[in-house]
């Protein structure tokens, strides 16, 4: 159990680090929003180009990865819809959130530190696979199945305006010139090499960081219900229905690969969560889950790596 700690308290102990300081007043809040946006536009693009562009092809396009992961993804989704339009009878745009929320795992930011730690260098391929399913699909279907509320557009109209909009997203053109560098066997310089590797760098300990610093202030009074269903459907319910898919549906044969996308669905919630849901009015619910599910992962984690261990699954 105490291998496991190693791995998991030097993330958190970061996470702790950001949230202290900024409360305290050493960072301010808006210090976070900068250093997310070094995180999100320079480093970890860095990051992402350098895992895919110094491996081979073969050993990044992996279909059954992000078939397992879009799978599990996909059926969360629609339990959590469900549940939230037939149960709770709430909107489209309050089922659209509970949605995001119980499948939009922090792969960047805790995700990828956790999977290097515990994996080693397929955390990078890891990351780059989760963000195509995350960027590619299930983002632009949550924002699209919010939009129909309005009834101002059809569906498929305000997918595809997601899509566009996606494309603005340096994470992304960080995955499209990494694939591209690696399908032509083209090499970077060796001191624009170094130079990448520097800002890729920097992405781990501040991603989490920043995590910390902007998990301050956010509410959660009023809010214990819906909070609890998001935080039990992002942490129990899709790592379960993963494991579901990796069992009867989709093994993936790569032992590793198949304990990070495992491990992957068992994150807390992204970080620009709480963004994505600001045009329908459910920030507040979103920033509250996003503390929540953060805190409680810790137990939920090492739960589950302790369980990989202790039945020798891939760790």
């Amino acid at each position: 159990m105490f291998d496991i700690l190693a791995i998991t308290v030097p993330i958190y102990v970061a996470i702790a680090l950001g949230y202290g300081l900024t409360r305290w007043g050493v960072f301010a809040k808006t210090d976070m929003r900068a250093f997310g946006t070094f995180v999100v536009k320079v480093a970890m693009p860095a990051l992402l180009f350098n895992a895919l562009s110094q491996r081979s092809l073969s050993d990044i396009l992996n279909s059954e990865y992000v078939a397992a992961y879009a799978l599990a993804s996909l059926i969360t989704l629609v339990l959590s819809v469900t549940w939230a339009l037939k149960v709770l009878k709430t909107t489209r745009s309050m089922s659209a959130c509970m949605g995001l929320g119980m499948t939009c795992s922090n792969s960047g930011f805790v995700g990828y530190p956790i999977a290097l730690l515990s994996l080693g260098p397929i955390a990078g391929v890891s990351l780059a696979l989760n963000m195509i399913v995350e960027n590619l699909i299930i983002i632009p279907l949550m924002l699209a199945w919010a939009e129909t509320g309005s009834g101002q557009q059809r569906w498929h109209q305000i997918f595809i305006q997601t899509l566009k909009g996606m494309l603005k997203n340096p994470m992304i053109w960080g995955i499209v010139l990494g694939f591209a560098f690696s399908w032509f066997s083209i090499q970077l310089p060796a001191s624009l090499s170094r130079a990448v590797t520097l800002f890729a760098q920097a992405s781990g300990a501040l991603s989490l960081f920043v995590i910390g610093g902007s998990l301050v202030g956010l509410p959660v009074r009023g809010m214990e219900s819906r909070v609890s269903q998001i935080t039990f459907g992002k942490l129990i319910v899709h790592p379960l229905v993963m494991w579901a898919v990796l069992t009867w549906l989709i093994p993936i044969s790569d032992p590793v690969l198949r304990t990070a996308v495992l491990l992957t669905c068992a994150m807390p919630i992204m970080g620009i969560y709480p963004i994505l849901t600001q045009k329908h009015g459910h920030d507040g619910l979103s920033a509250a889950a996003l503390l929540v599910t953060t805190m409680a992962s810790f137990v939920t984690l090492n739960l589950l790596l302790w369980v990989l261990q202790t039945h020798g699954l891939s760790l």
